[in-house]
């Protein structure tokens, strides 16, 4: 042909052999993302046959990080990321020492120098929000206060790999020195000037993001949706997802990630939030699978026979030393073992931070060849594992939710039940409303504002602390769990409005809440007329679709079904 064609075989070579092994995986019962991993293994030049364009394939795996990362901020907002930072914030900071603590030490004990093993404690510190996010959204928790945790968790993860990738190199001389030895004279100056620039730049981003961007580009999508045309629309959102990453990334020296993660954070505030979600996730879908193929080509196999107990240490560390570290963290935060469980497994793993973390040591000189491949077989192997994780862990979630209150000391008188002085009159012929979100605060707020007897169930607790110093009954807690219900008293409930989006937790709700009480009224909303006809196929009550529009829609609604009847409720 009369032109290279590099790019097309890459990518056709990508996704044809990701299709074949991601299919032989799901028939034996494996993730997809197994057999993703695997293609690229194949494809890499470890092993025999075609070998692709790694450098190709790793700037298409970036555009899938880009486009899943901006699916992310469509679906988790800056409320959602502020109401967990009292755990997220020195949980991720904790649990980034402990991981270093622990890769450190085990490269220091193998004779590497300080520069070497601190790369390699911090690369092994990281998980991949990439894989987190897949985990989530195939187990519908990604929208769950355990999963709300877990993303603001790796997005804290994020910004301190960030700063570390910025400090890394004016501290390089003083790392690879032996024995320590005093840096240059003026290193920390120019290392503090360093890390004010770029917690500056940062600083900057994230304010013209939230300040300007929240109002900008919601505005942006609304006027093309206007037009009437799809691929207007589509391109729009592709557009603003890939313009701000880079952007993000050419201007304020912040991760192609975290760009993209922000740009879908503004564009929620848009009521058309949903639909620009829905165009973008076939492109996503087809993106991140060119990730997983770019981080198997990177493998060799070769390691695992020529240093089988080094590997076994890297993942350890992973999949085990920091989880419980994790693990242990929550429950210090008196969370209960159902996020506690959620969170750990969430981080057993690794990905694309520790791969940038590790170039940019072995090019600075400080980690040795040898810790790039253990930290790619300890990625590889640690995301093949990660569903097994999730699978062990499902069947004691359910059964974990009393006893981690129990161990969290959530007894009589704490947040899982009413106080003890909250009268009968007020729970009974009450409205149960869960969800105190963008849907549900209106209505509560409502329903207070007209003196109503209502109770909210919510699993965020600074959110519950919140409203029951307004002196609003509120319980903390999943309500897809039928002792949250019963705690809220939907046995003598005359309405329960379902405020979350989760379509299988409503399922569940409705299914309890019938059970108990036969004769609740119920309203619920949902995002699509096809989850709608599933909520109606079980005698859902009052479906509600959208979101803004359905927060006022739903208000009016249990406003005129308790007699209020003004003009503008």
């Amino acid at each position: 042909m009369p032109h290279s064609i590099t790019l097309i075989t890459t990518i056709a070579a990508s996704l044809v052999l990701a299709l074949v092994m991601g299919l032989i995986a799901s028939r034996l019962k494996l993730p997809p993302l197994v057999g993703y991993l695997i293609a690229g293994v194949m494809l890499g030049p470890a092993t025999p046959g075609f070998v692709g364009d790694a450098g190709l394939s790793a700037q298409l795996a970036e555009i899938g990080v880009i486009l899943l990362m901006f699916g992310v901020g469509l679906h988790f907002s800056l409320d959602n990321l502020l109401a967990v930072r009292r755990i997220a914030v020195p949980g991720a900071i904790v649990q980034i020492a402990v991981a270093t603590a622990l890769g450190a030490g085990l490269a220091s004990f193998w004779g590497w120098g300080l520069g070497g093993s601190l790369v390699f404690g911090l690369a092994l510190s990281v998980a991949s929000t990439v894989v987190l996010i897949k985990a989530l959204e195939e187990r519908n928790h990604l929208e769950t206060l355990d999963g709300r945790i877990a993303v603001g968790w790796l997005i804290v993860e994020d910004l301190a790999m960030i700063l570390v990738l910025l400090l890394l190199p004016p501290l390089s001389g003083w790392l690879a020195a032996p024995d320590g030895a005093s840096a240059a004279p003026g290193l920390d100056s120019d290392l503090w000037q360093t890390l004010l620039v770029a917690v500056a730049k940062i600083g900057v981003f994230i304010a013209l993001m939230l300040v300007v961007g929240r109002r900008v580009f919601p505005k942006l999508l609304s006027y093309i949706a206007g037009t009437g045309s799809r691929e207007l629309f589509t391109l729009c959102v592709i557009a603003v997802a890939m313009g701000i990453a880079y952007g993000s990334a050419a201007l304020f020296g912040a991760s192609f990630a975290l760009g993209a993660f922000f740009a879908g954070m503004v564009m929620r505030e848009s009521n058309l939030s949903h639909r620009a979600a829905a165009e973008s996730l076939p492109l996503r879908d087809a993106f991140s699978v060119l990730f997983f193929v770019s981080v198997g080509m990177l493998f060799d196999p070769a390691i695992l026979v020529e240093q089988p107990l080094q590997v076994l240490a890297v993942v350890a560390i992973i999949v085990m030393g920091k989880s419980l570290a994790a693990f242990l963290l929550v429950l210090a935060f008196r969370y209960p073992m159902n996020t506690a469980l959620t969170v750990s497994a969430s981080l057993a793993q690794i990905g694309e931070f520790s791969f940038i973390l590790a170039g940019l040591g072995v090019s600075l000189g400080l980690l040795p060849q040898e810790g790039m491949s253990l930290i790619l077989a300890g990625a590889l192997i640690s995301i093949s594992l990660n569903h097994l994780i999730f699978q062990l862990i499902d069947p004691v979630r359910p059964a974990s939710y009393l006893a981690g209150q129990e161990e969290s000391g959530q007894q009589d008188g704490s947040l899982s039940v009413l106080p003890m002085e909250v009268d009968s009159a007020a729970v009974t012929g009450h409205i149960l409303l869960v969800g105190y979100g963008r849907v549900g605060r209106p209505i509560g707020e409502s329903l207070a504002a007209h003196g109503l007897k209502f109770v909210v169930a919510e699993q965020s607790r600074e959110l519950v602390e919140e409203l029951r110093a307004q002196d609003i009954n509120a319980v903390v807690g999943d309500a897809s769990d039928p002792a949250v219900l019963v705690q809220a008293h939907i046995v003598r409930a005359g309405m329960l409005v379902i405020a979350t989006p989760d379509l299988d937790d409503a399922l569940r709700m409705i299914e309890v809440a019938r059970t108990l009480n036969p004769d609740v009224d119920i309203s619920v909303r949902t995002h699509s007329e096809e989850q709608a006809e599933k909520l109606r196929e079980v005698n859902a009550g009052t479906v509600f679709i959208g979101e803004y529009e359905l927060a006022l829609s739903m208000k009016r609604y249990v406003l005129e079904k308790v007699g209020v009847t003004s003009a503008n409720p």
